[in-house]
């Protein structure tokens, strides 16, 4: 039988960034052994405290809603229903440039045939318990000095990859197999330059 890794993905909806590298996180699953378990962080608790502006706290509240969905259906359905649900509301947000955030989530809730009342979750903070202690988790992998994504697997962990677009088919692969061999390494860091584009999604479709 061959060995299959299993890996952790943490993601916030909102972010490009990790939109772009989940769809490079799938394309992995294709020519990897490796099973993924889709978990959430959020970039509004990762910026808590650095800006004390109204329109600051208004945007980081905003910024919980979608992620607090997710949230609600992992507890009220299980870890199956967490990345349908993200595809649906990464589509909308990242491709379809869909700016009404509450619906941005009815619409995902129901494309996935998930019940309609969990969209009240959005805007409130019952959930946010489970969500900081996902956070959490991540930050204690790699550190407060990254953002989302993060990705974890056989005792490694690492931010990133930030990439775009998204590598396909065995290229998504090589960039895993490097990922993994440079996140192990003990004792190393870092390894970064400037980004010349921004997030191209539609190689990410």
């Amino acid at each position: 039988m061959t060995h299959r890794d299993a890996a952790e993905f943490w993601f916030d909806p909102l972010c490009p960034w990790a939109w772009m590298t989940s769809r490079w996180m799938l394309e992995v699953q294709k020519v990897r052994p490796v099973d993924v378990t889709w978990s959430v962080m959020s970039l509004s608790i990762l910026n808590e405290g650095r800006n004390d502006s109204e329109d600051h706290r208004e945007r980081t509240e905003k910024g919980l809603g979608p992620v607090r969905v997710v949230v609600a259906a992992r507890e009220a359905l299980g870890d199956k229903v967490v990345r349908p649900l993200y595809d649906a509301l990464g589509e909308r947000i990242h491709h379809r440039g869909e700016q009404d955030l509450d619906e941005v989530i009815v619409a995902a809730l129901d494309e996935v045939g998930l019940p309609a009342e969990l969209a009240d979750a959005a805007h409130h903070d019952d959930h946010d318990a489970r969500l900081r202690a996902s956070h959490q988790r991540a930050i204690d992998l790699v550190g407060d000095d990254v953002g989302t994504p993060v990705v974890a697997v056989n005792g490694t962990a690492f931010f990133g990859p930030v990439v775009s677009p998204a590598p396909r088919g065995e290229a998504a692969g090589l960039l895993w197999d490097g990922c993994v061999l440079v996140a192990s390494t003990p004792g190393f860091f870092e390894l970064k330059r400037s980004r010349t584009v921004g997030p191209i999604f539609d190689a990410a479709a």
